[in-house]
């Protein structure tokens, strides 16, 4: 009888001690459950590649992320509103800018998350001219057309009034997508045949192929531009470690590079690469973290 207590006592005391970890357990999921964040983005390599990411640092440290994807405009008018808590896809100052101007009283700039980007018109190394003032000379080689991306977006905009500062009349502008573009140079390149684009840096397409920027002397373009995260003002309160870590997020061209050229295998997942990535940089990912502790 002593033995069967003693064994029943025993059955009773693991049961016990198996339901307290569980018990922890669950406090500790709900210690790390810190809401929802809703992330927009365009659909652009580069955008996809930074979201993702930023998705999965915020996901370690307990936040559930909701991404969407969005053209320029409604993505802008979506941090604006509140509709989405922050976006680390501002091109500026130039490529959003306008969009910035109409939300500027309701959205808060963190700054630079990403700096040495650039805009402009793209073609083979291999193609003979430089400039995009000898475009009109050389139309035939190029089928007449500068191919572009979505026509929402603010590099459309861009290429638009360098074909006027230019007076490039011998070849149209063809919208289409960044997927479509890059397939586009693809076959070119494929091929050997002459094509221009409208790109920007950073992009996986230069380190996929030898291509060139053609030179901008009358600076229709603009100078060098940057990547900026944008929040909805207010989240800092709301959200102050999601705002923290937003507010340090910062890397290098190289580095997002690393993970467009993931993104860019057959059958690959950005959020899976992003994942890899971050498992891969822990200390690139300390230095957005560290000291964010609510």
């Amino acid at each position: 009888m002593t033995r069967n207590v003693m064994s029943q006592a025993a059955r009773y005391g693991a049961l016990m001690m198996a339901a307290g970890i569980s018990m922890t357990a669950g406090v500790a999921q709900a210690q790390d459950d810190k809401g929802t964040i809703k992330l927009a983005y365009v659909e652009w390599a580069s955008e996809v590649a930074s979201t993702n990411v930023i998705r999965a640092v915020l996901e370690e440290q307990g936040y559930d992320v909701e991404m969407n994807s969005l053209g320029a405009a409604v993505m802008w008018q979506a941090v604006g509103t509140g509709d989405a808590d922050a976006i680390v896809a501002a091109w500026l100052p130039t490529t959003h800018g306008d969009y910035l101007k109409k939300v500027q009283d309701d959205v808060e700039d963190l700054g630079p998350n990403l700096e040495g980007t650039k805009l402009g018109l793209v073609v083979p190394e291999y193609t003979d001219i430089d400039s995009i003032d000898q475009l009109n000379d050389h139309a035939d080689e190029f089928d007449g057309k500068i191919v572009g991306i979505d026509p929402g977006a603010g590099l459309m905009s861009q290429t638009e009034d360098a074909i006027d500062e230019y007076g490039i009349d011998k070849l149209q502008l063809q919208s289409s997508s960044g997927a479509a573009m890059t397939s586009a140079l693809a076959d070119a390149v494929k091929n050997h045949e002459d094509i221009v684009v409208t790109g920007w840096t950073p992009h996986w397409m230069f380190a996929r192929w030898d291509l060139k920027y053609l030179d901008d002397p009358k600076k229709a373009y603009g100078d060098a531009e940057h990547i900026s995260t944008v929040v909805h003002k207010g989240l800092k309160d709301e959200m102050p470690q999601a705002y923290a870590i937003l507010d340090n997020f910062n890397w290098t061209p190289d580095q997002m590079g690393e993970v467009m050229l993931m993104n860019q295998k057959d059958g690959s997942d950005p959020y899976e690469n992003a994942k890899k990535w971050v498992d891969e940089h822990p200390d690139v990912v300390a230095e957005w973290t560290d000291g964010t502790a609510d």
